[in-house]
C-alpha cells in the first residue's frame, strides 16, 4: 500500500513538474512576443527605383507579436527579387510590401503588391469625406459603414466593419512618396477611391455593406496594433434629446435630471 501511495505521489509530482515547465515556456513565449518570424531587411540603403538583389537583403528574426502585416517574410524572398523599390529603404530597415510600390510614372500592376492571401478591394467614399485626400498608400484605416436601419425609417446607424486595414492605393496612385501637395489640385471621382488589402471574408462583408449604405474610413497610426472588440453601432437618434431638437454635446443640450426617490427609500 505504501509503495502504491509513493508511486502515485511520484507520478503526480512528475506531472506537476511537467505542467509547470509547459506553463513557464508558454509564459516566456508570450512575454517575448511569441515565436520568431524571419523577415527580410536591407543590409544597406536601397535607393528609390533600384532593383532588389540578393546582395541587398538579409534575414532578421522578429517576435510574431511585433510583425506588421505588410512585412515581407523570408519565404517570400523569391517574389521580390528583381522588383524595384518605390521608397528609399534605409539600412537595417525591414522590407515592406508597400516599399515595392513604384512611382506613378513607372507603376506596376496592382496584383503585384497585394499581400499573399489577401485581395485588393476598391471602395468609393463620398465627396464630402475630405479626409480621404490626406490618406496615402501604406497607411492604415478603420472602415465604417453608415446604413439605414430599414427602408421605411430615416434613422441611420454607423457600424465599425473593419479595423487596421492596409491601403494599397488612393485613386490610381500606388506610390506612398506622392504627397497631397504634389497633386494637381483638381478633384475628380478618382480622388474618392481607396484600394484596401482584405481577406476574402472581409471583402464579402464590405461588398454587402456597400449595397446597404455609405462607406467612410478613419485614418490611424501605423504603429498602433490595437483593435477594439464589440463596438456597438451608433444610432443617429442618440445624437438628439428626447424632444429631437438639441444634439448631444451642443450648448443647448441639457442631460435628463436624475430621478429623486422619496425620503427613507
Amino acid at each position: 500500500m505504501n509503495r502504491r501511495a509513493l508511486l502515485l505521489a511520484l507520478i503526480v509530482g512528475l506531472l506537476g513538474a511537467f505542467l509547470l515547465v509547459l506553463y513557464q515556456r508558454r509564459f516566456e513565449a508570450e512575454a517575448s512576443g511569441g515565436p520568431k518570424v524571419k523577415l527580410l531587411m536591407a543590409v544597406k540603403p536601397i535607393e528609390r527605383g533600384k532593383i532588389i538583389t540578393d546582395e541587398l537583403v538579409a534575414t532578421r528574426e522578429v517576435p510574431q507579436a511585433y510583425v506588421e502585416d505588410r512585412a515581407i517574410k523570408e519565404v517570400e524572398k523569391a517574389k521580390v527579387l528583381g522588383l524595384r523599390v518605390g521608397n528609399t529603404v534605409q539600412a537595417n530597415q525591414t522590407l515592406m510590401w508597400t516599399d515595392l510600390i513604384t512611382a506613378s510614372e513607372d507603376r506596376r500592376d496592382l496584383s503585384d503588391i497585394v499581400q499573399p492571401g489577401n485581395r485588393a478591394v476598391t471602395i468609393k467614399t463620398s465627396r464630402e469625406d475630405s479626409s480621404v485626400a490626406l490618406i496615402r498608400p501604406g497607411n492604415y484605416v478603420d472602415v465604417i459603414a453608415v446604413m439605414s436601419q430599414s427602408q421605411q425609417s430615416e434613422t441611420r446607424a454607423a457600424a465599425v466593419l473593419l479595423q487596421r486595414v492596409l491601403v494599397l492605393a488612393t485613386g490610381l496612385d500606388t506610390s506612398s512618396d506622392t504627397s497631397p501637395a504634389e497633386k494637381n489640385g483638381v478633384s475628380t471621382d478618382r480622388d474618392n477611391l481607396l484600394t484596401l488589402s482584405l481577406t476574402l471574408p472581409e471583402a464579402q462583408l464590405l461588398a454587402a455593406a456597400q449595397e446597404k449604405g455609405r462607406i467612410t474610413v478613419a485614418l490611424r497610426n501605423a504603429e498602433d496594433q490595437r483593435t477594439i472588440d464589440r463596438i456597438p453601432d451608433y444610432n443617429t437618434q442618440l445624437l438628439f434629446n428626447r424632444d429631437g431638437r438639441d444634439p448631444v454635446g451642443s450648448r443647448n443640450y441639457t442631460p435628463p435630471r436624475p430621478t429623486r426617490l422619496p425620503e427613507g427609500q
